[in-house]
């Protein structure tokens, strides 16, 4: 198994996941939240393309998650897999897309992955994070919640490889310019981790199999890439160029398992 992101931040989000079976290949692009057009680019950098995909995930609603997935499936007939509440939320459940409704914590076979959603608090109707599994290693993805939770702990407890929000620093959030009630938003329990929440995440968990850590969802306005790789190489022990960073701009090349 293999993975690499697309883009990672609030103006889009797209991670994709590779499994081969020596005989078949699957290729999961988990959240789309570019513009087709853009989607389409990015893949072709990372040696691929849309009509390559065999299914699109989505963890929730919001725009730089959704993005053009609904065109995309609809056009090129991918399967598209969420929670009922985000279909509801994105009207999926009303257009002509195979759609596919996910359940926290019953997975699902994908080609040659196991996927398992489960649940996370976030402000939107449903949302889903996701573990990827190839029968060999396991690779949890966590981005787009406000606070852990013991469910949270126990399903990314001994995953091979991670990608963990760090989405803002405390300091440099209380000190922008946001309104009042977007730095509660962003900073409550339904809102985005910052990365001293993170570690805290991190530190909870069996890293017994940890071979990759990327640190994603990072603010381009309140956050710096130094300082959530030095609050993830503090746990680790490592460091901080360990720790990879998905960027805005280009994500992070393949990464393999």
């Amino acid at each position: 198994m293999r993975f690499a992101s697309l883009g990672s931040g609030s103006e889009g989000n797209a991670l994709l996941v590779e499994a081969q079976s020596g005989v078949t290949t699957t290729r999961i692009l988990l959240d789309c939240g570019f513009s087709g057009k853009e989607v389409a680019r990015r893949l072709e950098r990372l040696g691929t393309g849309v009509d390559e995909l065999d299914a699109i995930l989505i963890t929730h609603e919001h725009s730089d998650h959704i993005g053009s997935a609904l065109t995309l499936a609809r056009k090129l007939s991918i399967p598209l897999h969420m929670s009922w509440g985000t279909a509801r939320a994105v009207g999926a459940d009303e257009a002509d897309v195979d759609l596919h409704v996910l359940w926290g914590d019953e997975a699902v076979a994908i080609g040659d992955l196991s996927v398992l959603p489960y649940t996370v608090p976030h402000d939107a109707r449903e949302p889903l994070q996701y573990i990827f599994s190839d029968g060999a290693s396991r690779l949890g993805v966590l981005t787009d919640v406000g606070t852990s939770t013991p469910h949270i702990s126990a399903v990314l407890s001994g995953c091979d490889a991670l990608v963990l929000e760090c989405n803002h620093d405390v300091q440099m959030l209380a000190a922008s310019r946001y309104p009042p009630s977007l730095k509660a938003r962003i900073g409550g329990n339904h809102g985005h981790l910052n990365n001293d929440a993170a570690a805290d995440i991190l530190a909870s968990l069996d890293r017994s199999k940890l071979r990759h850590l990327v640190a994603a969802h990072l603010s381009q306005q309140n956050n710096l890439p130094e300082l959530a790789q030095a609050a993830m190489a503090a746990v680790l022990g490592a460091a901080a160029t360990d720790v990879v960073v998905a960027t805005q701009s280009e994500g992070f090349g393949w990464l393999s398992l």
